[in-house]
């Protein structure tokens, strides 16, 4: 009997398999704590574009929370958003490291530039978000605000801490995963479920799907929205040429 027959063989690769996740789950707990340790100042760095563009209007405005306990929750969802971003990283090397002595030296090859292309990604959705988005999106919502005047009364905006630290929260999320597109589309090509021909004939669908996605993974408002489908539009064309690209390279070595 082989070694990849062998039953102990499976349960060692699942022994393995476990003990990475500990590892992974351990270090998650760890920066956890770190991160609540530093959750001020992890808070006033999400906070910044808000407070950015208010300064640039002059504008005199503050962040509230109406309940307890909700300050404190979330500092705990700040700590755990930070806990989760950084230590991305640190799961998909531990993925590697399972799944790389399975895999031939060609195949090891192929999924590398994968896994080194996907937390640039992400970490590249987020700062769109971060530095695009919101400084443009806040704007846009304190465009609606009205002076008080005679008879009139004054729109003024009192965000909550939570509620703004949830929306940047998820559209960094949104944007990452969403930014994941030309990975995902050329994982695809290489297993032969699709190809460029198949990107270029239905990119009128493909437009369709990503303005769809767009509006439910972002605020019902143009900012958001536009900013998110763009750049996936762009990601889309690219991921054609990437396809493109490993068609060629594959027709090559035959």
């Amino acid at each position: 009997m082989t070694k990849k027959n062998n039953p102990s063989s499976f349960v060692g690769h699942l022994s393995e398999l476990r003990s990475r996740l500990v590892k992974s789950f351990i270090f998650l707990i760890f920066l956890f704590i770190v991160s609540y340790i530093f959750s001020t100042e992890i808070y006033r760095f999400l906070v910044q574009p808000y407070a950015d563009a208010v300064l640039d209007k002059n504008l005199d405005r503050r962040l509230i929370f109406t309940a307890l306990h909700e300050a404190f929750l979330t500092y705990l969802k700040v700590a755990f958003f930070a806990a989760f971003f950084i230590s991305s990283p640190f799961f998909l090397i531990q993925l590697w490291k399972f799944v790389a002595p399975g895999l031939y030296k060609n195949e090891k090859k192929a999924l590398l530039p994968y896994l080194v292309a996907t937390p640039i990604l992400f970490i590249l959705g987020g700062f769109i978000v971060y530095y695009l988005i919101m400084p443009l999106a806040i704007k846009f919502f304190l465009g609606f605000e009205t002076v008080a005047e005679p008879g009139v009364i004054a729109i003024q905006l009192e965000a909550k801490v939570n509620e703004y630290l949830s929306l940047i929260m998820r559209l960094i999320f949104a944007f990452g995963i969403s930014f994941q597109l030309p990975v995902i589309l050329s994982l695809l090509a290489r297993i032969g479920i699709i190809d460029s021909e198949y990107l270029r004939q239905r990119r009128k669908y493909f437009i369709v799907i990503i303005f769809a996605l767009a509006a439910i993974l972002t605020p019902p408002d143009p900012i958001t929205q536009i900013g998110l489908a763009l750049p996936l539009l762009l990601l889309y064309e690219i991921s054609i040429l990437t396809v493109k690209f490993i068609e060629k390279k594959e027709d090559a070595q035959y």
